[in-house]
Formats: C-alpha cells, sequence, structure tokens
C-alpha cells in the first residue's frame, strides 16, 4: 500500500540519520549545538524573520554533516584501499562541511550578537511566545532526543522499537500542549487517552517494550511541560 510504502520510505530515511548519529560524533556534536541554538533564539525573543534565517542555517549545517557522511562510507565501499583521489573527494567533502559550519557561524554571530548585547545591557529577560511556537520547539526538541537516545542505546528503529519510543513521545507532547493550550478538562481527556492508546498500539505491536513507551511518555510530556513554563 501507498502509506505503507512510505513509512517504510521514511523509517529507513530516519535510519540512516541514526546511524550518522551514532557514528559521526560532529553530527552529535551539530545537534547539540542546533538545540542550544534553538532554545537560546527563543529565549532572547529573535524575531520571525532572523529565526527563520537561523534555523535554516543550522538545517544546512546538518544536511552538509550527512552529505559528507554518505560520501565517506560511498567511498570506503568503491575504494577500500588507500588512494589518492579517494582521499581527496573525503577532503573535499569534509571542506564542503568546514565551510558551511563557518558561514553559519558567521550568521549566527550577525544575527545573534545583537540580541545578546542588548540582555547585557538591559539584563536577561526570558521573551514570551505563543502557544504554538512552545509546541513547535517542543515537538523538534523531542524528536532531535529521540534520535540521540535511540542512537545511544543503538536498539530498534527510529519508528519501529528502541529506547525510547518516538510516538509516546509525541503523542504525550500533543496531549500535554492541548491540555495547556485549551484549558479544556474534556479536550485534554480525550487527548490523553488518544495518547494512551497510541502508547498502548506500540506495546500491542511488539514495536516497543512498556519501559520504552513509558520513556516516551515521560520524555515528551517533561520537555513540552518545562519549555511551556519557562517561555510562556
Amino acid at each position: 500500500m501507498p502509506l505503507r510504502r512510505w513509512v517504510d520510505s521514511a523509517n529507513n530515511a530516519i535510519e540512516g540519520i541514526l546511524h550518522a548519529a551514532k557514528t559521526q560524533r560532529h553530527l552529535r556534536y551539530h545537534l547539540y549545538t542546533a538545540v542550544t541554538v534553538l532554545i537560546l533564539s527563543y529565549v532572547l525573543g529573535v524575531q520571525r524573520h532572523d529565526f527563520l534565517i537561523v534555523a535554516i542555517t543550522v538545517i544546512l549545517v546538518l544536511l552538509a554533516e550527512m552529505v559528507n557522511t554518505a560520501i565517506e562510507f560511498l567511498v570506503d565501499m568503491i575504494s577500500p584501499e588507500y588512494n589518492e583521489k579517494a582521499r581527496i573527494a573525503k577532503d573535499v567533502a569534509a571542506g564542503a562541511v568546514l565551510i558551511t559550519a563557518f558561514g553559519a557561524v558567521v550568521i549566527g554571530y550577525i544575527i545573534l550578537f545583537p540580541y545578546i548585547h542588548t540582555a547585557f545591557d538591559t539584563g536577561v529577560y526570558i521573551a514570551k511566545h505563543t502557544s504554538n511556537e512552545i509546541a513547535l520547539i517542543s515537538i523538534i526538541i523531542i524528536l532531535v532526543l529521540v534520535v540521540m537516545l535511540k542512537a545511544r542505546f543503538g536498539l530498534g528503529h527510529p519508528l519501529r522499537g528502541g529506547m525510547p519510543s518516538g510516538h509516546s513521545a509525541i503523542a504525550f507532547s500533543l496531549w500535554l500542549a492541548l491540555t495547556i493550550m485549551t484549558e479544556d478538562f474534556s479536550v485534554s481527556i480525550i487527548g490523553f487517552v488518544l495518547a494512551v492508546v497510541i502508547a498502548q498500539s506500540r506495546v500491542t505491536v511488539k514495536a516497543h517494550t512498556p519501559p520504552e513507551v513509558i520513556a516516551g511518555a515521560l520524555l515528551g510530556s517533561g520537555i513540552t511541560l518545562l519549555l511551556f513554563l519557562i517561555f510562556r
């Protein structure tokens, strides 16, 4: 079925992300940096157009690192023995990452320095954000943490198995976000029941164990609650 093929393709793509995160420490550093920059931008109250530039720059750095990783594996497969041309190919790919990262630093400095300078002059003030913005960054951070944790434990697939359950993390994050945003008991109950059903389904189909599902639920709801407490 088309949906099943799409899910399998997404699973393979995210599996590549997990493998890169597990084997490439530079990609892990970039992911940590990405989360830090996004949170800092929220704290400083970076304007929407500036935030968009920062986000695109972060994505380009991650993209360059993953392309570099793919090229390294391809070169090693084609030329397992030392070859000068293979070395040049790897060096050029690594150079592309360096240029992208350097450009990201320059862009980050140009955009974020005025905000940081203002914070030093007037004092650190945590900017407030709309509930939609907080829910969005919650999902982004949770997805990054799920990838990092799955890479750390090295078990399962991105959409099937492994610690923690990504489905449970996202489901409980959305439940808590809806609860806070609507302040409606009925909506909260319905959202909670749906989140539990999603989590239970992962155990029923034997994609996850109960501890993995519980860990995902705690991760998703905990991160979301923390971010709403900070930025709302």
